[in-house]
């Protein structure tokens, strides 16, 4: 049986430039998800569930809307930018 990591696309930034980009770890992490593993879902890339939320939000508002979903959505979108951009100037500058 294959693995999940057979079929995961490489990171163009990591390949021709040797450095991890904001979104390296995000296809591990999902499949991490997939499998159970949680905790090392997070450590492998720190913004999935919130990235997960986001998405799940954004669809639920589809079907219906309410009230304070711009907000809602905004802030969702801030808590991860900055989660994002957090940890991968952690990964590339402090590690």
């Amino acid at each position: 049986m294959l693995s999940p990591e057979e079929y995961m696309l490489p990171c163009l930034n990591k390949t021709l430039l040797g450095v991890e980009c904001m979104g390296c770890g995000i296809q591990r992490s999902v499949a991490l998800i997939f499998q159970g593993e949680l905790v090392a879902a997070f450590k492998m890339y720190p913004a999935i569930f919130t990235l997960i939320l986001l998405f799940a939000f954004i669809g639920l508002n589809y079907f219906k809307n309410y009230k304070f979903a711009g907000k809602i959505i905004i802030s969702l979108a801030i808590i991860n930018v900055i989660i994002i951009v957090g940890n991968f100037v952690l990964k590339t500058f402090i590690n």
